[in-house]
Formats: C-alpha cells, sequence, structure tokens
C-alpha cells in the first residue's frame, strides 16, 4: 500500500512526538519532492515526499536499530516495498547494506543530513532563514568538524558522488530545495 501524506503522517506520529524529528520528516519530505519534481520525476513528486516523511520512522524510539526496526514497521502497516527499501537505504553503510539505488534513494541518502547541516547554519543566522542563505556559508561550517557533528560530512560527500555531483552542487540544490519548502522555516 502507498500511504497518501495524511496516513503516512499519522503513522509517523505514532512513533515520533519529539518536535525536532517532526520538523526534520517534514523537511526532507519537501526536499524529496522539490528534487522529485527538479530531475523529472514530477508524477512521483508525493510519493518522493511521502518516503522523506517516513525516512527517520523507527529513530526516535529505537535509534540503535535505526533503519532497521523501520523496515519491521512498514511491512507490519503493509507499506509498498519501495518505501520499506527506499528508507532503509539511506542508513548504507550505517546500519544496512541496501545502497541506495534509484535516484529517489540516492536523493535521500545524499539530502537527509544535509538538511540537518543547512537548518543548523541557519539558526546561527541573524535571519534565521534560508532564504538569505549561500553556499559560502554552509561550506564554512562544513568544513568545521564541531559544528553539527552528528551530520556525517562522509555521507553527504558520498551521496554527491552516488548522484554524480559536485559537492558545491549537491549543497546549493539542497538549499534552493529548502528555500521551496514551507517546513524549512526558523523564525516561527
Amino acid at each position: 500500500m502507498i500511504p497518501t501524506k495524511e496516513e503516512a503522517q499519522k503513522l509517523l506520529e505514532t512513533y515520533n512526538s519529539d518536535p525536532f524529528h517532526l520538523k526534520h520528516a517534514a523537511i526532507v519530505s519537501g526536499v524529496m519532492e522539490y528534487f522529485a519534481r527538479e530531475l523529472g520525476y514530477g508524477d512521483e513528486a508525493e510519493f518522493w515526499g511521502i518516503v522523506g516523511l517516513l525516512h527517520d520512522l523507527d529513530f526516535e524510539r529505537w535509534p540503535e536499530e535505526h533503519c532497521l526496526k523501520s523496515q519491521e514497521l512498514m511491512r507490519q502497516a503493509g507499506l509498498d516495498e519501495r518505501i520499506v527499501r527506499a528508507t532503509a537505504s539511506h542508513g548504507w553503510g550505517i546500519t544496512v547494506d541496501i545502497r541506495p539505488e534509484h535516484t529517489m534513494e540516492k536523493v535521500l541518502y545524499a539530502t537527509d543530513e544535509l538538511t540537518g547541516l543547512i537548518g543548523a547554519v541557519v539558526i546561527m543566522r541573524p535571519s534565521k532563514s534560508v532564504a538569505d542563505l549561500e553556499l559560502k556559508s554552509v561550506k564554512k561550517k562544513f568544513k568545521t568538524a564541531n559544528f553539527a557533528a552528528g551530520c556525517s560530512r562522509e555521507v553527504i560527500t558520498k551521496g554527491a558522488e552516488l548522484l554524480g555531483w559536485e559537492l558545491d552542487d549537491l549543497i546549493s540544490r539542497t538549499i534552493l530545495a529548502m528555500r521551496a519548502t514551507p517546513a524549512a522555516t526558523w523564525n516561527d
């Protein structure tokens, strides 16, 4: 079954209540929808968004089983196997051996950590907005290992490589995707 966005949100909220996790899920969902349209998969934008919304389904309750427990939960809910695989693949090399293959999976892998890093940069800015964020600001913080240390630079770099993009291109395009995502605001 492919859930509606509302059904996916309800499933997400079954296992997640922390406002940070819910916001992150909404941001990644919007970024995924943006990239679906940008990369020629516009007819699948909602599906990509649902994958983004559910990608961390298990993280709040089972962080040590991240991308493993979610497969079980999604299968119990009767979700389409493409959602199960895509969401699990963003844990490639960390908790699972499911390599991102489809463009959607590669985008999720590449942007999940990056949206967190960009969000951390935005919070530090006077405007608290992604609207005026520039590549150089993110690159500076990217090179500072102890800034947003939980956001893996290795995964972000590997994600750019999987997509065949330069790192600067991935960062710039993700900034644009976040600008187009209503959830990506920090001054509310």
